[in-house]
């Protein structure tokens, strides 16, 4: 009896001390606490939110503890996620208005992209439309700022918009009246242009997010269907995503061979292959990339040049050699560092050694200058309708 009791008593001192290490002697200490930097870490903690003249609730010191640790590797790649920042992190872009991504221009805003289901669509306006007046107001010597906040507003209102479009070979001026709604930024975006009298099918995509590739391969064969003779992937300002939907996007149009190699400390080195059911190796494909081409979809790149599968367009791309996994954490945050670097299939990495941003992918037709505006499309679209045959 004496000795269960005996047992229980230090079986509860155990707990409470373990619970806190700062009361044991150093030399007990170390008996008890098997990993003495993460019990500092505790400890340090526990004192700030019990001393520190005014209150701090503890889960923000440990979110900042995590941050700390991760912004001492000097990553600029890997980050620590909060847990309201991870659930923002894993929803799409939204905001109000109609539903285009616009450029600058001398007589308002030049209409770049046009969201699939958007009002815009709705009302029929295409890329290359300039709005040039928002409810009456000339937008000429407008910022394209100013501008652009003159048509958001809140969902369910209408704005007036002037319009010039460019029509079978002339300027066209219409009014249009679009309400506005809360938009979802499409991961993949999807259009049909004609170049010199030649049907081409153009695929945006924003990045590399579950499920992108087959939104990619629905995009690219549903063009093909409607009569497109070659295929522009826009991967313009795409930062990247999963290695895995970079290796399915290269398989919608490489037949088989590597896509990738990744090596890393924890992992086992492996290279990706072709998934297989490609579209046909005769239907010319132009990539459209700029600085902001990065990671993933530098992936992507590098494997259609080296497989000669595509034409490069646009300028170079970020040069990001190394990838990233996202480790969720018990608090509801995650880690996204740094476990890995790939290779091209010619073995080529894009970055500057580890985690330093290196020279990237070189197009071989160079956009000398407005990559990011509608001419970059048109130098993809005027590239590609030249490899028709």
């Amino acid at each position: 009896m004496v000795l269960a009791l005996g047992g229980l008593i230090l079986l509860l001192a155990g707990m409470w001390l373990g619970g806190h290490p700062e009361e044991l002697p150093g030399f007990v200490r170390s008996l008890f606490v098997s990993d003495h930097q993460t019990r500092v870490v505790d400890e340090a903690i526990n004192r700030i939110a019990s001393d520190y003249y005014r209150p701090v609730p503890k889960r923000r010191l440990a979110d900042a503890s995590i941050a700390g640790a991760v912004t001492s590797l000097g990553d600029r790649f890997s980050h620590y996620l909060s847990a309201r920042e991870y659930r923002e992190f894993n929803q799409p872009p939204r905001f109000t208005g109609i539903g285009v991504a616009v450029d600058p221009n001398r007589n308002g805003l030049l209409i770049a992209r046009v969201f699939n289901s958007s009002p815009a669509a709705r009302a029929r306006l295409m890329p290359g439309d300039v709005i040039v007046a928002v409810n009456g107001r000339e937008l000429a010597g407008v910022s394209p700022e100013a501008a652009a906040k003159l048509i958001k507003g809140p969902p369910g209102t209408d704005v007036r918009l002037a319009v010039r479009e460019r029509r079978a070979g002339r300027t066209v001026a219409r009014t249009v009246l679009i309400t506005r709604a809360l938009i979802s930024e499409p991961v993949v975006d999807s259009t049909l242009r004609t170049v010199r009298g030649i049907k081409l099918g153009v695929v945006a995509l924003a990045s590399f997010s579950p499920g992108a590739h087959g939104e990619v391969s629905e995009a690219v064969r549903s063009a093909l269907r409607q009569g497109a003779r070659g295929i522009v992937l826009d991967l313009r300002a795409n930062g990247g995503g999963l290695v895995e939907e970079a290796r399915l996007t290269a398989s919608v149009f490489i037949a088989k061979g590597a896509i990738v190699s990744t090596r890393g400390r924890t992992q086992p080195n492996q290279t990706l292959t072709a998934a297989g059911h490609a579209i046909s190796a005769s239907i010319p494909v132009v990539l459209l990339v700029d600085g902001d081409t990065a990671s993933a979809a530098e992936i992507v790149a590098g494997a259609m040049q080296d497989h000669h599968r595509a034409t490069l367009v646009g300028t170079h791309t970020f040069g990001k050699g190394v990838f990233q996994e996202e480790q969720p954490l018990s608090n509801g945050g995650a880690l996204d560092i740094t476990v890995g670097e790939y290779f091209t299939p010619s073995g080529r990495n894009l970055g500057g050694g580890g985690v330093t941003q290196g020279a990237g992918i070189t197009p071989e037709v160079r956009v000398p200058h407005g990559v990011g505006t509608a001419r970059g499309l048109d130098f993809a679209l005027s590239t590609l309708a030249a490899k028709v045959r």
